[in-house]
C-alpha cells in the first residue's frame, strides 16, 4: 500500500475516533495496524500519531 494511501485512511480513523467514541478501541487497533504499515516500510511516522497512539495505549490500559 502507497504511503499516502495509508497516511489517508490514518486520518478517516481519527475522524471515526470523534464521531464514534464508543469504538474507539476497534478504531485504535486499526491505526495501529496502520501505523506499523508504515513502520515496516521504513516511513518516518508523524510526531502527533505517535503521540496518540501512546496515549490511546495508556488509556485502554488503564
Amino acid at each position: 500500500m502507497a504511503f499516502e494511501d495509508v497516511k489517508a485512511r490514518i486520518a478517516l480513523l481519527v475522524e471515526e475516533m470523534v464521531k464514534r467514541p464508543a469504538d474507539a478501541h476497534e478504531i485504535h487497533e486499526t491505526l495501529r495496524e496502520h501505523l506499523n504499515e508504515l513502520r515496516a516500510m521504513g516511513m518516518p511516522l508523524p510526531d502527533d500519531l505517535v503521540a496518540l497512539e501512546r496515549k490511546l495505549e495508556s488509556d485502554f490500559d488503564s
